[in-house]
């Protein structure tokens, strides 16, 4: 087969076609293996309801995660105050009388007049739906006449849907402000139960570090402090980064809102600033709220409510977002996005805010491990390469 006939050498051509093709053939299978390695991996965590078990766990669980974060998350602080002869339990006592005092003031000043805001806005829901409904009926009147069409059992079933809506809202308030209290109960519990176990691990993290470390072999120490020294300066970055720039929103967006005279402006800056850690679409969700609400009371408000974020959400996308994701994260657009579908559809909205760090994360990781095994250069080899000459 591979000799051009039996008293000559071996056809070297032939031979290295033959090589080629099982070369690409070898790339193909190893593409469908993990692909359905890929599709096994997703029925089973769907069938046996795995992310059902993990989510129990993690809400147990939280206060430890908590506390493991707070610690994560001061610990640069706490170090640079022990480096200029302050002991590392006073470190600790001075970075929580700060947190409690930012709780404090949040509470005393804030928290007040975000009640008061919460009640004008509830207040103001059936001049909201009235605006809606008036919306829709000149909007569907105008497409009519222009069109020649009875277009009333459409605009009747719009109006009932709205009215529909209004109905559920009335309806379900009471329900969801007991859910949202009882919610914001077991959270301050949670939360406490964190401060209390990030205090501890904070005064001795080095030991929670060191305890961490001696979970793994001896033989990987040293490649294990380098991993997450790498991840740690991406992910510390990334947290202060993003909570600079949701203060820096909150506070813009709601003197902008103010300004334009919309209702409540501080419970909208503060859900603009909460939704603006989601790349791209957080912009979206945060905003359009406060701008229905705010063509709701007038067209001037309205418009002064769209300028005031889309003058915010310019600044921060081209200005303070490129620090962050550009200089920190280092991730691609396209990848983002798919991250996001992919966190959402699992986790939900908490899962497009966590998405981002932790796909960065898995990319360290990976380029970390790739730099030792150099398993890249052999997986993602040009298709075109041609195999080695025998």
């Amino acid at each position: 087969m591979f000799f051009k006939n039996k008293n000559e050498k071996l056809d070297v051509g032939r031979i290295n076609e033959v090589v080629k093709v099982l070369h690409h053939l070898l790339k193909i299978l190893l593409g469908m293996t993990i692909l359905s390695l890929i599709v096994l991996a997703t029925y089973l965590i769907k069938s046996w309801k795995i992310l059902s078990v993990l989510k129990t766990l993690l809400i147990v669980v939280a206060p430890v995660f908590i506390g493991l974060g707070i610690a994560w998350l001061f610990d640069p602080v706490v170090t640079w105050l022990s480096k200029r002869k302050v002991k590392r339990v006073f470190g600790t006592i001075i970075v929580y009388l700060l947190i409690l005092g930012f709780f404090y003031l949040i509470v005393r000043l804030i928290f007040p007049v975000f009640v008061d805001q919460i009640n004008d806005f509830v207040s103001s829901i059936p001049n909201i739906l009235n605006y809606l409904k008036n919306f829709i009926r000149d909007g569907v009147d105008k497409i009519a006449v222009k069109s020649n069409y009875d277009l009333s059992s459409i605009e009747d079933q719009i109006l009932r849907s709205v009215e529909d809506f209004g109905v559920s809202i009335a309806t379900n308030l009471p329900a969801l402000l007991m859910n949202v209290i009882r919610g914001l109960v077991s959270g301050g519990v949670t939360l406490v139960l964190g401060l209390m176990f990030g205090f501890y691990m904070l005064i001795d993290f080095n030991n929670v570090k060191r305890h961490l470390l001696n979970l793994i072999p001896q033989k990987w120490h040293s490649d294990a402090t380098d991993l997450t020294n790498r991840v740690n300066q991406s992910l510390r970055s990334f947290v202060q980064g993003t909570l600079f720039i949701m203060l820096l929103v909150f506070v813009a967006q709601s003197i902008g809102l103010t300004i334009a005279g919309l209702e409540a402006p501080i419970l909208f800056g503060l859900f603009c600033a909460i939704t603006n850690v989601i790349p791209y679409l957080g912009p979206y969700i945060g905003g359009v709220p406060a701008v229905i609400v705010g063509f709701s009371i007038s067209p001037v408000t309205g418009i002064g409510t769209l300028i005031s974020i889309v003058v915010v959400q310019m600044i921060e996308s081209y200005f303070l977002q490129p620090i962050v994701m550009g200089k920190t994260m280092r991730l691609h657009p396209v990848t983002i996005m798919v991250g996001l579908l992919i966190f959402q559809y699992f986790f939900g909205i908490i899962g497009m805010i966590l998405a981002t760090p932790i796909i960065a994360s898995l990319k360290i990781i990976f380029q970390f491990i790739d730099s030792k095994l150099h398993f890249k250069k052999m997986l993602l080899k040009d298709l075109e390469t041609e195999p080695n000459q025998v």
